[in-house]
């Protein structure tokens, strides 16, 4: 496996050997890639900063749910480092090129596409594609350089670098949907000058794994895990993610209406059960299970369709349907596919929008529950229009933009969408990881204790921010984590067997606490203090009528998980 390095200023490709890093993969080959070789305090979008691709270790093994990749940068967003992870055959492609790590260094005016084979590195003209919608996009790159391709893109807000942009993979059927959505990462890329990747794997060898015996034992019982777990099983090949919102309107973490409580008296029209029975109705190219990467067991992706039956967009996952639904007060599905539909389109994260326009909503410059009025004011992201360049910004400045103080963000970044005065341990996540307001940074919600009370939280949250870690540098979905429940001796057999390197269920812990530390390290060097570990003030302070509760997990508590992190 190599690192190649490509200098976008001039068009210069470096290749690196990668054994000094081989033990590390995905987030953990990006953490510390970017903390090693980007200045803390540089700018996001200038010649200093690094956008890094990087295969998990598992990537391509075969293993189910392992082919996800991460990218990295300093964040527009959040303005620390960021790792954003995603399925699809983006990632799996790079990695049977043979590339452990792209990293693009550098900035650029006019926009490239940049190629990938065999044969090494091209770049083309990237002006036949700029300014079109990316399912155009994707469209033009597959007849252009071959329906087998696999694609990296951004769209019209990574174009005019919005904080709010994000870099669309390809799922297995070729829609650019899989998104590396959060912390602007598509920003950093327009910067670069970086409209679109293509990966051409013409040629190239299976991977195979070093011991196949190992690996065919671990396989089978990692797959087995999956299969007898209801979770990975039934629960989300039927229902994705979407199930979770009877869960969460139970326990008054819905956010409704710019998370000023946490139920909607609307939310069984945008249950999960009701988005299954939708699609199911309209038939057609709909679909209620799909996965996104191929041989994936879950499939807890889907495809919506119009009343014709036509696909509109895919995936509707539960954080977009809690941002672009219940946090607008907007509860009809059509409505939140339109919405989801567009996000793609321009290629933007649904979970930055919906807070974008609940803090509008919150100032009356757009009404809630006005789902025509949301998709107008979407739509000028595209022209790139004042109100458009406000909502591309993000939340947190358009909270200072109107002076509203009810902005429901972390370290810059809208909450995913769980209120975290109803799962407090999230809210322990939000405040004191490195990536900012992010779930899938430490997610706490099936951890099994009261989420109403401060008890345990920090502790729920500190494991799961390593399990979570420990998932992104494998390059493994975080929906696997209940089927694994922690037994990391067989993964990390898989992992050896797969690499032909020793690892052990203590080596993969480790290395995820490694990688915590180092992104709390660079975060510290640009600046982040323990001003940065906490919650907007109202979360403490005015209670979620539907939970009953405020944030009150102790701030000495909180900054634990930091004084373990910090002493790299």
């Amino acid at each position: 496996m190599k690192i190649l390095k490509v200098d976008m200023s001039n068009l210069t490709v470096k290749e690196e050997d990668a054994t000094k890093y081989k033990r590390l993969g995905g987030r953990a080959l990006t953490s510390k890639l970017i903390h090693d070789e980007v200045p803390a305090t540089c700018h996001t979008l200038g010649a200093n900063n690094k956008l890094i691709f990087a295969t998990g270790l598992l990537t391509g093994s075969g293993a189910s749910s392992a082919d996800r990749y991460s990218i990295g940068a300093k964040s527009p967003l959040t303005g620390g480092i960021k790792e954003s992870n995603a399925g699809g055959i983006s990632g799996l492609t790079l990695g049977k090129l043979g590339v452990k790590a792209l990293v693009f260094e550098n900035v650029r005016d006019d926009f490239k596409i940049v190629h990938l084979s065999k044969d090494g590195v091209k770049f083309d003209d990237a002006t036949p594609i700029l300014g079109k919608d990316l399912s155009e996009a994707a469209t033009w790159l597959r007849d252009a350089y071959g329906s087998h391709v696999a694609v990296w893109l951004i769209g019209v807000a990574g174009e005019q670098r919005m904080n709010l942009s994000a870099i669309a993979g390809q799922d297995k059927d070729g829609h650019p949907t899989r998104y590396n959505g959060r912390g602007g990462l598509g920003a950093v890329a327009g910067s670069k000058g970086i409209k679109a990747i293509v990966l051409d794997a013409t040629g190239v060898e299976k991977n195979r794994p070093n011991d196949k015996e190992l690996f065919k034992a671990s396989l089978k019982q990692y797959h087995g895990w999956l299969m007898e777990t209801p979770g990975t099983a039934k629960i989300y090949p039927e229902l994705g993610t979407a199930g979770l919102v009877e869960t969460t309107n139970s326990l008054g973490a819905l956010p409704t209406r710019n998370f000023s409580i946490g139920s909607m008296e609307g939310y069984k029209n945008i249950s999960g059960e009701t988005l299954r029975e939708t699609i199911l109705e309209r038939g057609g190219e709909g679909t209620p299970t799909h996965a996104c990467m191929p041989g994936c067991i879950i499939r807890c992706s889907n495809v919506f369709s119009d009343e014709n039956g036509k696909r509109v967009t895919g995936p509707i996952e539960y954080e977009n349907i809690g941002l672009l639904g219940s946090n607008l007060d907007i509860s009809n599905f059509d409505d939140i596919a339109e919405l989801n539909r567009l996000c793609n389109e321009y290629g933007i994260d649904t979970i930055e929008t919906g807070g974008a326009l609940g803090v509008l909503m919150a100032q009356n410059v757009l009404s809630f529950g006005d789902a025509k009025g949301a998709i107008a004011a979407l739509k000028e992201v595209k022209t790139g229009s004042p109100l458009g360049r406000i909502i591309g910004s993000g939340a947190e400045v358009i909270g200072k933009i109107y002076g509203e103080p009810h902005v429901p963000t972390a370290k810059g970044q809208t909450m995913p969408a769980y209120d975290p005065r109803a799962i407090k341990g999230l809210g322990v996540t939000y405040a004191t990881s490195p990536m900012g307001a992010d779930h899938t940074a430490g997610q706490t919600i099936r951890a099994q204790l009261n989420h109403h009370s401060a008890e345990g939280q920090v502790e729920a949250s500190k494991n799961a921010q390593t399990a979570n870690t420990i998932l992104d540098n494998l390059g493994m979905c975080m929906f696997s984590a209940g089927a694994i429940q922690g037994r990391w001796d067989i993964v990390a057999d898989l992992v050896s067997a797969y690499l032909g390197d020793k690892f052990t269920g203590e080596d993969i812990i480790n290395i995820a606490n490694e990688t915590l530390k180092v992104e709390h390290a660079f975060n510290r060097k640009a600046g982040f203090t323990k001003a940065n570990d906490k919650l907007p003030d109202y979360f403490y302070e005015e209670e979620n009528k539907a939970s009953n509760t405020v944030f009150d997990v102790p701030q000495e508590e909180l900054e634990t998980i930091g004084v373990q992190r910090h002493d790299l």
